[in-house]
Parts: C-alpha cells; sequence; structure tokens
C-alpha cells in the first residue's frame, strides 16, 4: 500500500469518473475518489468498496479539499456535464469550474502533484473551423444559456494554464468530445442516452432541429486510454480526445432505431439557444504526442451500451414496457 502512487480523481462517481477510477486500480495505484453526488451517483462504484485500494470521499470541491498523505496525480472531473443539468444549477457549474479547479490546483502545488484537468469540446462554441483544432479559440456567447458550462471550463483552462507558466506546476489539459457507453444517466439530456431510452420504452425520438447537426462519439473505454496517456505524457497544451467518425443526429437516431429494432419516428423540437452546429476533433495531435487514437467503433461500442440500457430502463429488463411485451 505504502509505494503505491496515489491519484485523486474529483467526480469519481460519475460516468467518466468511475471510469478512471477502474482504469487507476487495474494500473496498480491507490485511488482516492471525491464527489458530492449532485449528479454523480454511488451504484458507479460501489463495486469498489471493498478494494483496500479504493477509499471514496463525499466532499465538494469548490468550497475544500483536504486529502491526507501524498498525492502524485490529480484528475478534476468534478462538473456537470449535459446540457438539463448545467442549465438546472448553472452557478455549481461555474464554481466548480472556477472554485473548484483553483482549490484544486492550490492542493496540487502543496502535495507536488501533476493535475489533469477536464475542458470540453465546448470550449470550441458554434466552432466557424471544422473539424475543431486545438489552436482554435472557439465561438462561444458567455452570457448565453450553455455559457455557464462553456466559460467554466474556458476559465478552467485559462487557470491552469496561469499556474503551469506561474508556478511550474505539472498540469494536463484534456479536450473531451463527445463520449458514451455504460454508466450513463439514463436521464441526463444527451442525445445517445435519450434515443436509446426512448427506442427501448417504445417511444418516439426527440430530435432537435432539423436533425443535420453533427456529433462525433468515442467510447469510454478509448477515452480513458486517451486521458491515461496524456496525464504520463510531457504536454501541457490542451489535447483534443475523442472519435472523429461524425455523423447527423438524424443518421444518429436511425441508426438506434435499427440497433433497437424499432421503427425510425422522429419527434422533431425547437434547437436550443446556441446548439452546436457541427462536432468533430482534428486528433492530429493525440495521434502524434500520445499515439492515440480510438479503437471501438460505433457499432461495437453501442451493442455494449446496448447491453447495459436494457438492464436499467424500466420495463425493460422484464421484457415489458408500457405493459407491451418485447423481444431482443
Amino acid at each position: 500500500m505504502a509505494d503505491k502512487k496515489r491519484v485523486l480523481i474529483t467526480g469519481g462517481a460519475g460516468f467518466l469518473g468511475s471510469h478512471l477510477c477502474d482504469r487507476f486500480l487495474a494500473e496498480g495505484y491507490h485511488v482516492i475518489a471525491m464527489d458530492n453526488l449532485i449528479t454523480g451517483d454511488l451504484k458507479n462504484i460501489e463495486h469498489l468498496f471493498g478494494n483496500e485500494s479504493f477509499e471514496f470521499h463525499h466532499a465538494d470541491v469548490s468550497k475544500f479539499v483536504f486529502v491526507p498523505g501524498k498525492l502524485d496525480y490529480i484528475l478534476h472531473f468534478a462538473s456537470p456535464a449535459s446540457p438539463i443539468d448545467y442549465l438546472k444549477i448553472p452557478i455549481q457549474t461555474l464554481k466548480v469550474g472556477s472554485l473548484g479547479t483553483h482549490n484544486l490546483l492550490g492542493l496540487a502545488r502543496v502535495k507536488g502533484a501533476r493535475m489533469l484537468i477536464a475542458s470540453t469540446s465546448e470550449v470550441y462554441g458554434d466552432p466557424e473551423i471544422h473539424p475543431q483544432v486545438e489552436e482554435y479559440f472557439g465561438n462561444v456567447n458567455p452570457v448565453g444559456p450553455r455559457g455557464c458550462y462553456d466559460e467554466a471550463k474556458r476559465f478552467q483552462e485559462a487557470i491552469t494554464m496561469a499556474y503551469h507558466t506561474h508556478h511550474g506546476l505539472e498540469t494536463r489539459i484534456v479536450r473531451i468530445f463527445n463520449t458514451y457507453g455504460p454508466r450513463m444517466r439514463l436521464n441526463d439530456g444527451r442525445v445517445l442516452p435519450a434515443f436509446l431510452s426512448q427506442a427501448l420504452r417504445g417511444e418516439n425520438l426527440t430530435v432537435f432541429g432539423d436533425g443535420s447537426q453533427t456529433r462525433s462519439f468515442c467510447y469510454v473505454d478509448d477515452l480513458v486510454e486517451g486521458i491515461y496517456r496524456l496525464l504520463l505524457s510531457d504536454y501541457p497544451l490542451p489535447v483534443n480526445i475523442g472519435n472523429p467518425d461524425e455523423i447527423t443526429i438524424k443518421e444518429f437516431g436511425e441508426e438506434i432505431a435499427r440497433l433497437t429494432g424499432v421503427e425510425f419516428k422522429p419527434d422533431y423540437r425547437p434547437l436550443p439557444t446556441n446548439d452546436p452546429m457541427k462536432r468533430r476533433p482534428d486528433i492530429s495531435k493525440a495521434k502524434e504526442i500520445l499515439g492515440w487514437e480510438p479503437k471501438v467503433n460505433r457499432a461495437e461500442g453501442l451493442r455494449r451500451t446496448l447491453e447495459y440500457f436494457k438492464e436499467n430502463v424500466p420495463g425493460v429488463a422484464t421484457g415489458t414496457v408500457n405493459n407491451t411485451p418485447r423481444t431482443f
């Protein structure tokens, strides 16, 4: 135990955070997960509670952070990450990206730890450059409804880089593009859980706008691999991690319908304010610096994710949805 490297993962009970906990435990680390459970869920990490190399701290990093003993690495993944969350709790979203990041950078400085922050493709806003490269400064509305998330992440990058340049702190910045996989919340408002849940319930699929906007979906195992490589690299500037396989939302809905064996019936709704029309990462830097690129294609990733959703969408596991028998 004493000679194990120790890593703090904030947002450790969330979708990405819990998968990172699994990965670092598998790599032989002692993992400290921290979460205030505002959007995280203990069910995501309950399988780890018997592991002597794992501990959980119920805490809000926006207020105060204390971790006894040495720390080698900090991964800051605490933040609401879907529109349905950050539109509901915009101030907490801004605080965890600003005050929370400041607290953790201070902790990293005291502990002599390397810190990686989870930034996002949302720093590019509704992009005027496609695909998005790390040098693009973005097209973001700071006072729009999504500004609480976009600007929290942009500030997070700025203060992290300030600690790197001014204090010489070892820092890493990952810009995460759309990611999916087991442990996504069914009701988190993002397109993949929405489509899968609706299809499994026999409902029409909610499509915002005309469905021509694009997204690029990366399977969670691929993302975790990229994050792990970035943390252990020597590169301090932002790096895109995502899957460049781009698809329109309408095409994606058709794909989900085929996968679940239902007819594609879109329920068109108005496009949300400032919703990006295109999203695709340029991953040249990740390939060159990290030797990373995604391995899991969307068909395989969706198959794995569907198995998780079939077990968790109410009524599906028993073979009934709205009292209607279902077969797969």
